[in-house]
């Protein structure tokens, strides 16, 4: 039995943050600066009442309308996020009931970020592998933005809100992407290099205030916190690497796959990790200009991008990568029939 991806929606939410907006608020971030740094000229942020739920359901919807798919052979449903509505329900439920889904499915949330996409497509071909599914759907859904202090001139730069919904099947058609095998890995040791502290049951009641160093924002524990020197050492560490072991594992040298589709972190971040691959541009993808680092989303949006391009045709392998929080990774090629 094989697990294709059949075909990828995505939403953006309305309200828009440029990087004019973001100079506007802190003169000293340059609109050049941003741009050379990040390489992301806007992003898409989420409404006030706008939530990780709200825009799964959008995305999926959207798949169901585009691919005329029938819903109710959905029989497992997957949500990717570390922006639930609550602690508990699981927000993978709430969605089931909102999309009018069958009861007799399984609905889970994964909490996992940048790896999350490549994680939650592992998760389905199991399913579809050992029988438990046969039409899985995968919502990946993130709010990042609430997360981020409005004096955090540099994660404002980074993150913008999105989701996607991709639906694994066993059959070949649509996107006729078959996924083949996994390489994953995890440095938990790096956890505090990107985090939300307070708000879990550790520091539930701990209540957390902005703290400044000589002027500038140095952070506050109730909002996200990046390291990004040390999510860029861990990177450039273990990317290349991994995407090594994941070309081992599937028999294939780097000449064989036809475009490298990497987690969208920021420009910067990938020029390096690609010169060090020695990937040439023309098979190294980077669209994030105008929606910024959307977390668990970036891959699943670039590959309908991709499609929307160029199509995909018979035999093109496409090697699909995501690594962050956590410290998280995980790979694998996807081989169009």
């Amino acid at each position: 039995m094989e697990a294709f991806i059949n075909f990828i929606s995505y939403y953006l939410p309305e309200q828009r943050l440029s990087n004019e907006d973001i100079e506007r608020k802190h003169p000293e971030w340059s609109i050049v600066k941003i741009s050379e740094k990040t390489g992301i000229s806007n992003r898409h942020i989420a409404g006030p009442n706008e939530f990780s739920s709200d825009m799964a359901v959008k995305a999926a919807n959207f798949l169901f309308d585009e691919l005329n798919f029938d819903r109710k052979e959905i029989d497992y449903l997957i949500l990717c996020t570390q922006s639930p509505d609550y602690f508990l329900p699981t927000t993978a439920c709430i969605i089931q009931d909102r999309l009018e889904l069958n009861n007799s499915i399984g609905s889970i949330d994964v909490n996992q970020g940048c790896s999350g996409f490549v994680y939650s497509i592992g998760l389905a071909k199991g399913l579809i592998l050992s029988g438990q599914a046969k039409k899985v759907l995968v919502l990946t859904a993130e709010t990042y933005s609430k997360f981020i202090n409005t004096n955090d001139k540099s994660n404002k730069t980074l993150f913008g809100d999105a989701s996607a919904a991709t639906l694994v099947t066993n059959e070949s058609f649509g996107f006729k992407a078959k996924i083949e095998d996994f390489v994953y890995g995890t440095d938990g040791s790096g956890f505090e290099s990107l985090i939300v502290k307070n708000g879990g049951m550790r520091f539930r009641f701990e209540k957390g205030s902005d703290n400044f160093e000589e002027g500038n924002f140095k952070g506050n524990d109730d909002d996200l916190f990046m390291d990004g020197r040390a999510v860029f050492q861990f990177t450039n560490s273990v990317v290349p690497s991994l995407v090594d072991s994941t070309l081992i594992k599937n028999s294939l040298d780097k000449d064989d796959i036809d475009k490298f589709i990497f987690h969208q972190a920021n420009k910067f971040m990938l020029d390096k990790i690609r010169l060090k691959l020695n990937i040439s541009q023309s098979k190294f993808v980077f669209n994030s200009e105008d929606i910024g680092n959307t977390v668990s989303s970036t891959i699943p949006i670039s590959l309908r991008k991709l499609y929307d391009l160029e199509k995909f045709y018979f035999g093109q392998k496409l090697m699909v990568v995501g690594f962050g929080v956590g410290l998280s990774y995980g790979s694998t090629v996807l081989n169009i029939n």
